[in-house]
């Protein structure tokens, strides 16, 4: 099965001006940018977005503006979930009624629920969301707890909860997961979106595709038409980008990246800092070796 919201989502950032506010034109044309080149879809206010800067208000805004601007050309998902229940519901229903496609519900972080909270919690958003899907977000790297495989497939028997971006580098896990149910796998990270597919895996909700989204979604067309080999070389190619673009905090590396690539994203918001010039050269060198950016005199 092959889910309906799309196989490449970029998880985009979120376009500010100099003086640190929201560039919601610019936030705009990236949009319309990323749906004519790869992805199926977009995540609007997730972690690449600096959804823990942004206000409710911001959130909101950005949604609608992303959904005017990609105009029924991808789907568009919401970031809305939190460490407290009661405002990830509250932002799940101001959510759903500007025309979103899904939600994305991370695990709750810091205050670190248990199995039962976790499941209430989850239930209390997919009964907020309208009937719209929902797809959890799973990584322990940021939220200090693991959704282990048989809480993800409890989970999935509720009707709308249909996916889990897997963000956990455990791939013993993930296979797990997939012999155990059929709720749909997303790559959360990734390096992580060849091996998913070879678990039947849905596609990847990726931060690279802002940048090689056609050969992204190319190696997932190659994957599902049986050329194994072709998928994997491409994989293969872009493992250098996957890695530079994490050797900080994300989103710091990739919108350096798309500020080299003339796409005027601004500055990350504190407590995140832009790049340093040394991560900026070892960028450099990589988009160079992948010729993403044209040398200039």
């Amino acid at each position: 099965m092959n889910s309906s919201v799309g196989d490449i989502l970029t998880a985009m950032v979120t376009s500010f001006h100099k003086d640190g506010t929201v560039n919601f034109d610019g936030t705009a044309a990236l949009a319309s940018h990323l749906v004519e080149n790869g992805s199926d879809g977009l995540v609007v206010s997730g972690t690449t977005g600096e959804s823990p800067t942004l206000t409710d208000n911001e959130k909101i805004d950005l949604i609608r503006v992303v959904c005017d601007a990609v105009a029924g050309r991808g789907t568009v998902v919401a970031g809305t979930g939190s460490n407290d229940t009661a405002h990830s519901i509250e932002l799940t229903r101001r959510a759903s009624e500007k025309g979103i496609d899904a939600i994305l519900a991370v695990t709750p972080y810091y205050n670190k629920p248990p199995r039962a909270g976790l499941i209430e919690h989850f239930k209390a958003l997919a009964d907020a969301a309208d009937g719209k899907p929902v797809i959890l977000y799973n990584i322990p790297g940021r939220c200090v707890i693991n959704i282990d495989p048989e809480t993800l497939c409890e989970l999935n028997e509720i009707e709308n909860i249909i996916a889990v971006k897997q963000a956990n580098p455990d791939l013993e896990e993930s296979r797990r997961l997939s012999q155990l149910c059929n709720i749909g796998l997303y790559a959360g990270n990734d390096d992580m979106l060849f091996p998913l597919l070879e678990m039947g895996g849905w596609g990847g909700i990726c931060v690279a595709s802002h940048i090689v989204g056609p050969q992204m979604k190319q190696m997932v067309e190659l994957f599902r038409a049986g050329k194994i080999e072709e998928a994997r070389a491409i994989d293969h190619r872009l493992k250098p980008l996957y890695d530079v673009l994490f050797i900080t905090a994300n989103p710091i590396m990739i919108k350096a990246a798309l500020n080299m690539m003339g796409h005027k994203v601004g500055d990350v918001r504190l407590p995140l800092v832009p790049a340093t010039d040394d991560e900026k050269a070892e960028l450099r060198r990589v988009l160079d070796q992948l010729e993403l950016v044209q040398q200039r005199a």
